[in-house]
């Protein structure tokens, strides 16, 4: 027996992540709208949702947490990696970095040269101003009075002023602003938070707009598959509460569950590769070979180095004086170490210098540990982690079971071209370079990871990328836009799923090419976007 919601709706948002809490934000804005928003996770009541740190707790678990796993990955070596994604209103902007980060101009344009007209970095630029509510106030570059805070960060350390000090020194420009378009420099990263707490898309975007009565908010929330009639989305079945529901629109349909849940959907809905959809048993709806493929993701290198004479986030975890001043900082004041993002110090540069912008980022943190979920290490130390931006390989998401509790084959398929592999060994290269520079000396830094046993060579340090590699949680790509000559796309430049009417992706998973930088803020901004085509499209 399948349960019905009364009425049709005129938009069914399935997710409530960075995106389709914008999305349904945007498209309630008008009274005339009736708009459905269903969300897997829970609500974000939770403490560790809104204080800054709070992401050691909630990345691995599974309150929190949709703790996806790779398969084991034979460019890092056979190993498998825990994947974060968000299970809660939110989604991973309640649980990830906070860092506000735009990418670069040329990404955009990027875009456009593919033929995607409206998606060049003039055309977002007006976007990004518009969503945002920016410290440094309304500008050429920012806005203000939007709902995406945007702040300084509230804490500095004297360790990472120096880190800042030696890539000067190496020849990187300083940096105030990574968001002008060119992010090439060193400097403090911009976050998503207000007065130290986190600013997340729930937080931002959808409690303004809960009080509205032709919005209806479905937590827990599983949809299994689309309904789709004669062509069109009409509809999702989904799982709430052990009971099979159906909901009906008029208008359309968005999924904006991200690379991982969009991809799910709409292969259990019958709307992938044919050649693995049949072995499943699903009947196809149709047949688009991009859905699960173009995979991209920031790998990073995390190489973490012993230092002496300075403080790191060790040394206060570890002291219970120190950990109790540091709560009380925060409850008084709302400052102190329990307002830090993961990374707090940004360097962007090139790996070598036949790169023509940069390519590089180091996310750099007063802190050490084996894996997010695990307990700071007991020695004094910071972690340089340097990731590739713009990845050449990729990978692919794609059903094991149509079951709603399996989770997805996830092979982002890391190192697979020389390319990424030379890129990786250089980013060590460049990280060993930096540590050695004369502002860092009298911390005495002592590489542990990946340790001075690793030789500088090319296939030592691309053997080393694999064995310390990780993800930076930033998976796109996996339902991209393109022209219709594309066999591949799967979206149209405004969102529009090939084949199907009345059903768009808005999320990450659109993006033809990743990001030079954090994803979490492109998400946004192709969500505030995508909602204005949608209403658009709609008069």
């Amino acid at each position: 027996m399948t349960a019905q919601i009364e009425g049709e709706f005129d938009y069914i948002v399935v997710g409530a992540g960075t995106a389709g809490c914008i999305v349904a934000n945007r498209l309630s804005a008008n009274p005339k709208h009736r708009v459905l928003l269903l969300e897997a996770g829970g609500k974000d009541n939770w403490i560790w949702f809104h204080i800054p740190v709070g992401y050691l707790f909630a990345i691995g678990n599974p309150r929190s947490d949709w703790m996806f796993k790779t398969d084991p990955e034979p460019g890092l070596n056979g190993r498998s990696l825990a994947y974060p994604r968000g299970k809660v209103l939110g989604g991973s902007s309640a649980i990830n970095a906070m860092i506000s980060m735009r990418g670069q101009a040329a990404d955009y344009d990027h875009w456009r040269q593919l033929g995607l007209n409206g998606w060049g970095w003039d055309d977002v630029r007006k976007v990004f101003r518009r969503l945002e509510d920016h410290f440094l106030g309304d500008g050429e570059h920012h806005g203000t009075g939007g709902g995406w805070r945007i702040e300084a960060a509230r804490l500095s350390w004297p360790i990472l002023d120096a880190v800042a000090d030696a890539a000067c020194e190496m020849g990187i420009p300083r940096s105030a602003d990574f968001n002008t378009g060119d992010n090439e420099g060193v400097g403090y990263f911009h976050v998503n938070q207000k007065r130290g707490r986190r600013w997340s898309s729930a937080r931002g975007f959808l409690k303004p707009a809960l009080h509205r009565p032709n919005l209806r908010v479905e937590t827990h929330v599983v949809a299994d598959r689309l309904i789709v009639e004669n062509g069109r989305a009409v509809g999702v079945r989904f799982r709430q509460n052990g009971v099979v529901t159906e909901a009906r629109a008029r208008g359309e349909v968005i999924l904006c569950s991200g690379s991982i849940g969009s991809v799910q959907v709409l292969q259990r809905s019958g709307i992938g590769p044919a050649d693995w959809l049949a072995p499943l048993g699903i009947d196809m709806v149709a047949d688009r070979a991009g859905v699960g493929r173009n995979l991209q993701d920031h790998l990073q290198q995390r190489a973490i180095y012993k230092v002496s004479g300075g403080q790191t986030l060790n040394d206060i975890y570890h002291s219970l004086p120190r950990r109790a001043w540091m709560g009380i900082d925060y409850a008084f004041r709302r400052r102190g170490p329990l307002t830090m993002a993961p990374s707090q110090l940004g360097i962007f540069t090139r790996s070598d210098p036949r790169q023509e912008r940069a390519n590089i980022q180091f996310h750099v943190q007063p802190l050490s540990l084996d894996k997010f979920g695990d307990p700071l290490h007991r020695f004094s130390a910071i972690t340089v982690a340097a990731c590739n931006l713009r990845p050449t390989s990729r990978g692919e998401i794609k059903l094991k079971s149509t079951a709603l509790d399996a989770a997805p084959s996830i092979a982002p398929h890391y190192l697979t071209t020389d390319e990424d592999r030379l890129v990786a060994a250089d980013a060590i290269r460049t990280t060993r370079w930096l540590m050695k520079q004369q502002a860092l000396a009298k911390y005495q830094p002592e590489e542990y990871l990946p340790g001075p046993s690793v030789g500088d060579d090319d296939a030592s340090l691309a053997k080393a990328a694999g064995d310390i590699g990780t993800t930076i949680f930033h998976p796109v790509g996996t339902a991209k836009m393109g022209l219709p000559s594309d066999p591949t796309a799967v979206v149209d430049e405004r969102l529009r799923v090939y084949g199907i009417e009345r059903l768009r992706v808005v999320d990450a998973s659109v993006m033809p090419t990743i990001t030079s930088g954090n994803t979490n803020t492109p998400t946004a901004m192709i969500a505030e976007k995508g909602a204005e085509m949608i209403v658009a499209d709609g008069k």
